[in-house]
């Protein structure tokens, strides 16, 4: 691709932007600024409403985190009971007895005051819960809420919206507006049509009313969202977006050049720059050839991503390789917490944002200046609410002497701007306006609130009379240049976290379809099971002077390991593709959680294996200590053939023991790779050795008197059939760790976001092929909302890519073999007679020639109907009401107890939820699946396991042999400590 990578370190970028930046005199540049400060806060205007707000309440404190809240969920609850648990439960967390000077924030006051006293001052429910009065409660808070909101829509129609822009230009005639339609991300073809339907309807009703007396890039517009009208704009699904998408785009630009009104691309994450710029040179190059003297299309582009100038640039390329002039939108950027945390959980090497506020302030200027010297190819459009930022952005235009204009948000910064129109009437302003029904403008607004929230914001300061003027245009330029995020990769204290890759980037995805072509998996042969004894013998004999090594020895030599699957990340995820059948989405994370167990099992064993000395009487002295207990048998299982594996064996090998490490037969060769892998690294061969076969091998090592402990991890009958060989063995009695399946649930209330609750259920469900026990197997969502669940995780299911593994656009390989495939179709021939079919995925053309399973939802009459653990992509649904405490009561009888999943914005519920249930790992307001070494240790009860948690800090105990020396220091005649002590 023609940008650099994302993930550069962030210092570089802002040195070459600092040096293009040289000339700029920032307090000649920004003097203005503070100049409209002060007439701003001697006018104290009405338009202060939403700066005040987040001025008394911001996101930091416990009210405004109560009003982003309750803005986010409150409007969308169709529900009396559930709304008014929302605002009961929210409303009980903030104090809004302050007195505001805001006729807004007044309003929010009185309602949300008024809620709190009727619903009792613990927000629990009083005695009339449920009656007239309690509605009036929730019906007051929804009211303050759809005011606060009402702030950043400009209006719920866009009739409503153009009445508004009529209302505004009679305050300045020649004010311009950008109408976005609040696409949000489709799920949902159907959906995705459903916006590209108003997107055009909008473009032809601003055209119909189009003054042609002004050209076009003054004219009013239409901003769209690329993830609004397709589902899959994603990287990873190239070939569907460019046949998908282009044309959707390209009948928008079409009929925008049509009507003579512009039409801009919005910015989203960063993940999708490369392939919005691939969409944007598709149609403008069609563009070029139909409409040539349109001059009308456009794209934003956010400073706070570190590849902005770069974009900037190649924009330009574009527009003058096919004889256009495009309209930029140069904004801050919406996504920072977003961005931060995807790099975090990807182990990425930096950031593909800027982590200092300055920095971006930094980017943003030096894209402003390059702009305006690219007249020819772009027509700059500013916006911002910062004065600093506009004052110096004012400055370099008139240097440059280039047609612009300014931009602000609908309900911000009117005040600012205001005072720039006073002073320079000629530059132009244009309103981005949000259009939409209050309920639509829930991910919008927050957006909004988290963006100009911050204690740090130009917006949350500008009402502050103890915040001078001078110190909020203070120069973004002098400051010192380092990150202000912790790196991925120093993210955990006590070990360095692993580092990862990114597959949607293009220079990080070639690596990986190299190692693939490139791979050789060998499979070992399977061992001879009159071998086995032998094989053990060796094990114990080795064993022991393994376990005299020490920790610091053995540890070493885990963290050795670490280091190569890191190094050679690349060819580990192509072994795992190869034998595994797993995409290379999943093959990554697994490859990390495997060093990951390296890692943090020799960090665990220094600390747990160093011998203590005990407090003992005078005259004595007490050690304990821990020592490996000899040979443990670790059977692994096929779907995580690496990650499992490696964390069974390692955590045995370092805590002294010997292993006879058995893969699943289906999987073989990963596991001889790492048993190589160690062995090269320190590990001798008579202390770790691999036995490959069937269950029939598994079962001869069980069996052998000499074993003294087995990991294991699959499936539950086969667990309590082991767990039954070892309590017939003669000889000591041998611990089990088993870590089985499970019925997992998720439960999902009528506050939940649906479009999360749809990314949660098919990530939960559907990655791996559903090929992982923590995977989502019922779905429990209240019947408030359950139609219009079903309907959008309808449409996001038909929009799955099932094919082979080793395509970066496949989301669903093949199941693991034909047995596997057999037996999935035997459990859905099963459900399609006593459930009703909600939806099924597409299989690819040559389905027959492999283990293809569709991915398919039922929805079943009760809960209890799930009978059974599903290992693949098959999901059950149930509708609840009533109690959701009793329905986790329901869940626990069926069982298991490996994860729960939790969908609502009642945090006392969730909590209530994860105190009660009983299961291993649970996750709220997420997708169940990936559990972090160290971080969220994994494990299960009841059917789904013994413990202890793999990845946690009682596991590597269990491996353990315990010992204490008592030694009476007395017995040559006396303490002789005591007695030279005086004591």
């Amino acid at each position: 691709m023609r940008l650099p990578s994302p993930y550069r370190p962030e210092s570089d970028v802002v040195a070459r932007l600092l040096a293009s930046l040289d000339n700029l005199d920032w307090d000649t540049a920004s003097a203005d600024g503070g100049e409209w400060i002060d007439r701003v806060r001697a006018q104290k205007p009405a338009s202060f409403a939403m700066e005040t707000l987040l001025r008394e309440y911001p996101l930091s404190s416990a009210e405004g985190l109560t009003l982003m809240r309750l803005a986010e969920a409150l409007l969308r609850v169709p529900d009396v009971e559930t709304a008014i648990a929302l605002t009961a439960d929210q409303l009980a967390r903030a104090d809004f007895s302050g007195v505001s000077n805001s006729w807004l924030t007044r309003l929010s006051n009185q309602a949300i005051t008024l809620s709190k006293k009727m619903l009792g001052p613990t927000g629990a429910p009083s005695g009339f819960f449920f009656t007239a009065g309690a509605k009036v409660v929730v019906a007051a808070t929804v009211r303050a809420v759809q005011l606060m909101g009402s702030q950043f829509v400009m209006g719920e129609t866009l009739d409503e919206a153009l009445a508004d822009a009529r209302r505004q230009r009679n305050a300045r005639h020649d004010v311009r507006f950008s109408y976005d339609m609040l696409g949000e991300g489709a799920r949902a073809d159907a959906d995705a049509l459903a916006y590209l339907a108003k997107y055009h309807d909008a473009i032809a009703t601003l055209g119909a009313a189009r003054d042609r007396n002004v050209p076009v890039e003054q004219a009013d517009g239409v901003s769209i969202k690329l993830s609004a009208i397709d589902a899959r704009f994603e990287a990873l699904q190239h070939d569907h977006v460019m046949t998908m998408l282009v044309p959707r785009v390209l009948a928008l630009a079409q009929a925008a050049a049509a009507a003579d009104i512009n039409l801009t691309i919005d910015a989203e994450e960063s993940e999708r720059l490369e392939i919005s710029l691939d969409v944007f040179e598709c149609v403008a190059r069609d563009i070029a050839l139909q409409h040539p003297q349109w001059r009308g299309f456009g794209l934003a582009v956010q400073a706070y991503q570190t590849r902005a100038l770069e974009v900037i640039e190649e924009v330009a390329r574009i527009a003058r390789a096919h004889g256009q002039r495009f309209m930029v939108r140069l904004v801050k950027g919406a996504y920072w917490d977003y961005e931060i945390k995807r790099a975090q959980e990807l182990g990425l090497p930096a950031f593909p944002v800027f982590t200092h506020r300055h920095h971006t302030d930094i980017a943003y200027l030096a894209c402003a200046k390059a702009m305006l010297t690219m007249s020819d190819a772009i027509y700059p459009q500013f916006a911002g609410h910062n004065a600093g930022t506009i004052a110096a952005v004012l400055h370099l235009a008139r240097s440059a002497g280039t047609p612009f204009e300014l931009q602000r948000l609908h309900g911000m910064g009117d005040a600012v701007h205001a005072e720039v129109h006073r002073q320079y009437p000629q530059v132009g302003l244009r309103v981005y306006a949000p259009v939409g029904a209050h309920k639509r403008l829930l991910a919008y607004l927050v957006r909004r609130l988290l963006e100009n929230g911050a204690n740090s914001s130009f917006v949350n300061q500008l009402t502050d009379p103890g915040i001078p003027p001078a110190a909020l245009v203070r120069s973004p330029l002098w400051r010192e240049i380092r990150s202000g995020v912790t790196l991925p990769r120093h993210l955990l204290e006590e070990r360095r976290n692993t580092a990862g890759t990114d597959p949607a980037c293009v220079a990080m995805a070639a690596p990986l379809l190299a190692a693939w072509s490139d791979v050789q998996l060998q499979t070992p042969p399977d061992t001879d099971v009159d071998a086995v004894p032998g094989l053990i013998d060796t094990l114990a004999n080795g064993q022991k002077a393994w376990n005299v090594r020490g920790v610091e020895a053995r540890a070493a030599i885990l963290e050795r390991a670490a280091d190569a699957l890191e190094r050679d990340l690349a060819h580990w995820c192509a072994l795992i593709v190869r034998e595994g059948h797993r995409t290379w989405v999943d093959a990554i994370p697994e490859v990390r959680e495997a060093a990951d167990f390296c890692r943090y099992y020799a960090q665990q064993a220094r600390g747990l294996m160093v011998p203590r000395t005990l407090r003992g009487i005078t005259g004595e002295r007490n050690t304990y200590r821990l020592r490996g207990r000899g040979v443990w048998v670790c059977i692994s299982p096929w779907n995580f053939p690496l990650a499992i594996f490696t964390g069974q064996v390692v955590a045995a090998l370092v805590t002294g023991n010997a292993v006879a490490a058995k893969p699943a037969e289906q999987t073989p060769g990963v596991a001889a790779h790492l048993i190589a892998l160690l062995h090269d690294c320190g590990v001798p061969r008579d202390v770790l050795a691999g036995v490959y076969g069937d269950g029939r091998i598994g079962a001869a090592l069980v069996a052998q008197p000499k074993v003294a402990g087995v990991a294991f991890t699959g499936s539950t009958p086969v667990a309590k059939a082991i767990a039954r060989t070892l309590a017939a063995t003669d000889g000591p009695i041998v611990p089990l760790i088993a870590e089985t399946g499970g019925i997992n649930a998720m439960i999902v209330d009528a506050t939940a976001l649906p479009e999360q609750v749809v990314d949660a259920v098919v990530q939960s469900t559907f990655r791996s092929a559903g090929q992982r026990c923590s995977a989502l197997r019922v779905l429990c969502v209240q019947d408030d909302i359950a139609d219009d669940v079903l309907a959008m995780l309808r449409g996001a299911i038909a929009l799955l890519r099932v094919g082979p593994a080793y395509d970066l656009s496949t989301d669903l390989g093949p199941v693991i073999d034909a047995e596997a495939h057999d037996r999935l179709r035997q459990q859905i021939t099963a459900l399609e007679t006593r459930a009703t079919l909600i939806a099924r995925a597409p299989l690819p053309d040559d389905a027959a020639s492999a283990a293809y399973v569709a991915p398919v939802v039922f929805e079943i009459a009760a809960l209890e109907d799930a009978t059974e653990e599903i290992f693949g992509p098959v999901l059950q649904v149930v509708r609840w009401r009533g109690d959701v405490m009793a329905l986790v009561e329901r869940i626990d009888a069926l069982g298991y107890g490996l994860t729960l999943g939790v969908q609502t914005r009642i945090d006392t519920r969730a909590e209530a939820v994860a105190g009660a249930a009983h299961a291993g790992n649970v996750y709220i307001n997420r997708n169940m699946i990936g559990a972090v070494v160290g971080l969220q240790p994994f494990g299960g009860e009841g059917l789904s396991g013994t413990g202890p948690k793999a990845g946690g800090p009682l596991y590597l105990s269990r491996f353990c042999a315990e010992s204490s020396v008592s030694v009476n220091t007395a017995a040559a005649g006396g303490d002789v400590a005591l007695m030279v002590g005086g004591g």
